[in-house]
């Protein structure tokens, strides 16, 4: 059979050993998810973060028509590099038509960690339900896929500039179970609160593992753990809100729709924030890599679901 999903043997082998892994998303430390170079002090944090914990990294991308999970060290360099995105819906395209790079989104990581016996997966903010849904129908394949595989997605929330009150109901809606760590309120990227409540909040790694496995014995799929950016490192509310009025007013007025809208709006935002919303994202992105690092190695500890 070809080889159509390559596994890594530091992956494989922790997985075999039950011992803990992280997966990780490449889009965001592609130039579609930060610019050079701070997309390479993200994936360098992130990769630290994890290690740091004792858990083994594990990036996701099409490299050469490969699925891979585990990208080697002497592959990071293609992956900062530019890359066509691929959620869940490209995965057998960028396969079949032999991509070089594929960034994946947290979708197509989802299906490929549940795959490889990944059971914890962290990303910055997810997609979810667009600002003006109700009309265009944009909701992100991301929250289908987090529902689907069991597997815990570790976020800072959702992307701020999405409607974050129909994405929760949204999720609601799919039987995910969503939960704060150390809030109360749903994070908004790299905005601490959005001010919405969070379904459950717990303060506890333990307690989180406990409830992850409860989930799993009892049929489940995904779970949703969101946590929000350390307080030294987030963006003022009213800086951030204003860049990202700003921000959705110019991807209006240019007609930017779909897919394109995330790197679009972050470039905007990156731009009038002077790269304080891009020093955020990778903040935020390596300490959620440190709690899914924990939380995995909770998991690892008594492996049985």
């Amino acid at each position: 059979m070809p080889d159509y999903i390559r596994i890594a043997d530091e992956v494989a082998t922790a997985v075999a050993e039950q011992r803990a892994v992280v997966a990780l998303e490449s889009t965001i430390f592609s130039t579609l998810g930060l610019p050079a170079p701070a997309n390479a002090a993200a994936l360098d944090a992130c990769i630290a973060a994890i290690r740091a914990e004792g858990a083994v990294p594990a990036i996701t991308a099409v490299l050469d028509g490969v699925a891979v999970v585990g990208v080697a060290a002497s592959a990071h360099e293609r992956i900062l590099g530019a890359a066509r995105k691929v959620s869940e819906r490209e995965l057998p395209l960028a396969i079949a038509q032999r991509w070089t790079f594929g960034a994946t989104t947290v979708a197509a990581s989802l299906r490929l960690a549940a795959h490889a016996g990944v059971a914890v997966f962290s990303t910055g903010g997810i997609g979810g339900v667009h600002r003006g849904a109700a009309e265009t129908g944009d909701i992100s394949t991301d929250l289908g896929a987090i529902a689907r595989y069991p597997v815990v997605t570790v976020c800072a929330g959702a992307k701020a500039f999405l409607d974050l009150a129909r994405t929760l109901e949204h999720l609601e809606m799919l039987g995910v179970p969503v939960i704060g760590v150390a809030t109360d309120t749903f994070p908004a990227f790299t905005m601490r609160s959005s001010g919405l409540p969070i379904p459950a909040r717990v303060d506890d790694v333990d307690e989180l593992a406990q409830i992850a496995r409860v989930h799993w014995r009892i049929g489940g799929g995904g779970l949703l753990v969101a946590t929000p950016i350390p307080a030294a490192d987030a963006l003022d509310d009213t800086v951030g809100h204003d860049a990202l009025d700003a921000a959705l007013a110019a991807a209006a007025a240019a007609g930017v729709r779909g897919s394109a809208v995330t790197p679009f709006v972050l470039a905007c935002i990156a731009e009038a924030t002077d790269g304080d919303a891009v020093a955020a994202n990778i903040a935020l992105a390596a300490n959620n890599a440190r709690l899914a690092a924990r939380l995995a190695t909770r998991l690892a500890a008594q492996p049985d679901r």
